[in-house]
């Protein structure tokens, strides 16, 4: 006699599924607000022309409020870059790909509306 499978769905393994970014490691999520795809950066790199100026100011919650030249305020998410932006610091946004550039770092930013 056998034992029946336990097999489970997709369903209840992608909810299981967290990102590792949670519990303080590496990100395990390509996910707006995550880890940049390498698909991402090669698309972002392939459009430079796309890049908006802007003055960060990092939020206490990991968002960025970005204030672009232009006028207009964006509010972003990465847990990741607003540890590494100082209030007032210049940055470079990309918004087809949704990445903030700071420095030589690229990040994967979720927009907040």
């Amino acid at each position: 006699m056998s034992t029946p499978q336990n097999r489970l769905t997709p369903a209840p393994v992608r909810q299981d599924a967290l990102c590792m970014c949670v519990h303080g490691s590496a990100c395990s999520s390509f996910a707006p607000g995550h880890a940049v795809h390498l698909i991402q950066a090669r698309l972002i790199a392939a459009t430079p022309s796309e890049w908006v100026d802007a003055i960060a100011t990092p939020g206490h919650d990991g968002s960025l409020e970005l204030h672009t030249l232009d006028g207009d305020r964006i509010h972003v998410w990465n847990g990741a870059a607003a540890a590494h932006v100082a209030a007032g610091e210049p940055v470079a946004y990309h918004p087809r790909y949704h990445a903030v550039s700071v420095g030589t770092r690229t990040f994967n930013v979720a927009v907040i509306d």
